[in-house]
């Protein structure tokens, strides 16, 4: 349950226009960085009731359970805001390894190499 002490460091939050904020999840064990999401004010509450990731899908226009449907959900272990209080950390532990739509550990995959994308 979100309680009035957290709700004091929400406030602190800047959103954008949209009403979001980026948030990257990142594995608690090992550091990996796993994926970069937007999270909204109703994403962050529920995110801290349920103590998994809840994001807001830009594309669908609502609230998202990540691995609501795929079983991948993201337990939260950590959340952190950054100095400026425009990006959240997520450091979570990723049921099932994989954190992409693609089926992959890592959105992170994509590598470039003096400008050339590399595989």
């Amino acid at each position: 349950m979100v309680t009035s002490q957290t709700s004091s460091w929400i406030q602190t939050l800047k959103f954008n226009h949209q009403g979001l904020i980026p948030a990257i999840a990142q594995d608690y064990s090992d550091g990996t960085v796993l994926m970069m999401a937007w999270m909204s004010l109703e994403s962050i509450q529920r995110t801290l009731e349920t103590g998994e990731a809840h994001y807001w899908s830009r594309s669908r226009q609502q609230l998202w359970h990540k691995g609501g449907t795929s079983g991948h959900i993201q337990q939260v272990k950590e959340l952190f805001f950054d100095c400026d209080a425009d990006t959240i950390l997520l450091k979570v532990e990723q049921v099932g390894g994989i954190a992409c739509h693609t089926g992959v550990r890592s959105c992170f995959f994509n590598a470039v190499d003096t400008g050339k994308e590399v595989k």
